[in-house]
């Protein structure tokens, strides 16, 4: 048996979506239910839930072998997994926000507060930077934090950037493209190869015929 892990929220539509393209019974998750274990009828897949923030622990601790999960939450997290595909999907932008006025001038600051979801992700990428910074962890509306005073600027996943535009804010710069990864845990992948190789062939295939299909 191989047990998936999935993420709650914005991703998990169009991962069942994927999954049933390559051949995954997914019926039992589209059922309204509280469950957070379910199996296809065959018994031969598990699919747990997880928030998406979880989905690199439990493949990494081999409670899963395989999570689908953004970009962004598998750089926060660092865990050590092999990333087997980009899945295409779940599009959008790791970005620093803040006001046009800042544009030029934020960088050169001799302190700079950076409000966020992604701490490690901002640390690492200021001091790559060289670049000493403050972050302050946010867990709600990021946008919030420079409006009121709380930072300089701010580290978010962006996909249309309107919510930006609403509060004044403006993309200062980019700092990778995010988008749905399928991770699988690197025990799992030796001694459940056949079956874990099968599905990761299988969901290539999708990939591939949707993309002929948009070229087309």
């Amino acid at each position: 048996m191989v047990t998936i892990a999935l993420a709650k929220g914005r991703l998990m539509e169009e991962a069942i979506d994927v999954l049933e393209a390559a051949g995954v019974d997914c019926g039992q998750l589209k059922e309204p239910s509280r469950k957070l274990i379910f199996f296809t009828p065959d018994q031969q897949i598990r699919i747990i839930l997880v928030k998406p923030s979880d989905v690199p622990t439990y493949v990494e601790y081999g409670i899963a072998d395989v999570g689908i999960v953004g970009k962004d939450t598998l750089l926060e997290e660092g865990r050590l997994l092999y990333e087997m595909l980009d899945l295409k999907f779940g599009q959008c932008r790791l970005v620093v926000a803040g006001f046009p006025e800042k544009q030029d001038s934020w960088i050169t600051r001799s302190h700079t507060r950076v409000a966020t979801k992604y701490p490690n992700i901002a640390r690492n990428y200021f001091s790559r930077k060289g670049k000493a910074v403050e972050i302050i962890k946010l867990n709600g509306s990021v946008e919030l934090a420079p409006l009121t005073g709380l930072s300089d600027v701010i580290v978010d996943i962006v996909e249309s950037g309107r919510t930006l535009k609403e509060n004044g804010l403006v993309i200062l710069e980019e700092i990778c493209s995010i988008s749905a990864r399928l991770v699988v845990n690197r025990v799992s992948l030796k001694m459940k190869n056949r079956e874990i190789k099968a599905l990761i062939d299988n969901i290539q295939m999708v990939l591939e015929e949707r993309k002929d299909g948009e070229v087309n």
